[in-house]
């Protein structure tokens, strides 16, 4: 029972991913995100990740995306919709950022801990924030410091592809 419901929730993550990069209203992005974090916080939930389940919504669904929609509610969204995409800068941008992904797996392969499985919660502590900080930053901080460059070069990226003026 607990496969089926992992499963129907991973298709789900994904058609409401999918869904997200697709359309182009971005009120139905927001939407789409919401879904998306929201899936993937019941995910964590099937993995009995119950702290980083709460995390997910209360931060990401809830304040972030908050933050999104006025965001979104400030912007011109009839101006944005009538602007052309560049698709040789859409084609550069996203060949940096395979690279980028394909160049951090590489590197986060080299260190010891980056074969090693995370086990959380284990030692009786309830799996706190506190014992995550410490995995994180101890026996993961590799892999941790290799996440926060490729969130570097994929905000690099939407800057690039939003700007006003691509020619420049």
């Amino acid at each position: 029972m607990e496969a089926i419901f992992f499963w129907a929730l991973a298709v789900g993550l994904l058609v409401s991913a999918t869904a997200l990069v697709a359309f182009r209203n971005p009120v139905t992005n927001a939407v789409c995100l919401v879904v998306a974090l929201v899936m993937q916080a019941a995910l964590f939930i099937t993995l009995e990740s119950f702290f980083l389940a709460a995390v997910q919504v209360i931060v990401y669904a809830g304040a972030v995306m908050v933050l999104f929609l006025f965001v979104i509610m400030l912007l011109d969204v009839r101006e944005e919709a009538r602007r052309r995409v560049s698709w040789p800068l859409l084609v550069g941008v996203v060949g940096i950022g395979g690279g980028a992904v394909f160049g951090a797996t590489k590197i986060s392969s080299l260190f010891p801990s980056s074969d090693k499985i995370l086990h959380w919660g284990q030692s009786g502590g309830g799996g706190g924030a506190k014992e995550l900080g410490r995995l994180l930053f101890t026996s993961y901080s590799p892999l941790f410091l290799t996440t926060g460059v490729l969130l570097l070069v994929a905000t690099i990226g939407v800057v690039v592809l939003c700007r006003k003026d691509p020619e420049v």
